[in-house]
């Protein structure tokens, strides 16, 4: 015990170095809008009956290119939607958007059998997508786009599905960047 000797001065400026670092990442959660893609009740069987706690997968975006999907188990509902976001929270991605508008070009993403076929589409088409894709693309800011879901339906599938869609956007400065190119002769 004697060998720790803690200096009152380094502790304090660790202390504010964690309190900015905690309101930062609150200004961040707070700009972040959230919805819940699902909600339902798993089952655990065990020797003395069943034990049941409930599941939910969440959506967070900021509407402007940032987007995250988490999910959590707890057993009460509000605990398992807390859970989620916190996961959502940690899981966020940046979407290319073209115009603050759509994506450059189609994509297809999967999970599991469930694949995603994203297209980009012309000013005031809307988001024409269902479910768990709707909330994904709302939230990440998308505002003209045309979706189609090909193979399996579960909604956490077809969410995580169209975040690999968006994953897989490139910018054409990334693009250019890649092939040693202007952007110019990317974009024709």
């Amino acid at each position: 015990m004697q060998n720790k000797k803690e200096d009152p001065k380094t502790t304090k400026t660790v202390d504010k170095v964690k309190t900015v670092e905690k309101v930062k990442t609150a200004e961040k959660v707070k700009t972040l809008e959230e919805q819940v893609v699902e909600v339902k009740s798993v089952v655990k069987v065990n020797k003395g009956g069943r034990q049941r706690r409930f599941s939910a997968t969440v959506v967070v975006g900021d509407r402007h290119g940032q987007v995250g999907l988490g999910m959590g188990k707890a057993n009460e509902v509000p605990d398992a939607i807390k859970k989620a976001i916190q996961d959502a929270n940690k899981n966020l991605i940046k979407v290319p958007l073209t115009e603050d508008r759509t994506i450059a070009y189609e994509v297809i993403g999967t999970k599991g059998a469930a694949r995603v076929l994203l297209r980009p589409a012309s000013a005031g088409t809307g988001v024409i997508a269902g479910g768990a894709v709707r909330a994904v693309l709302e939230l990440a800011g998308i505002r003209d786009i045309l979706s189609k879901s090909l193979g399996a339906r579960t909604k956490n599938n077809m969410a995580n599905a169209t975040l690999d869609a968006l994953k897989q956007i490139k910018t054409p400065e990334h693009i250019a960047k890649l092939r040693g190119k202007t952007v110019e002769e990317i974009l024709g």
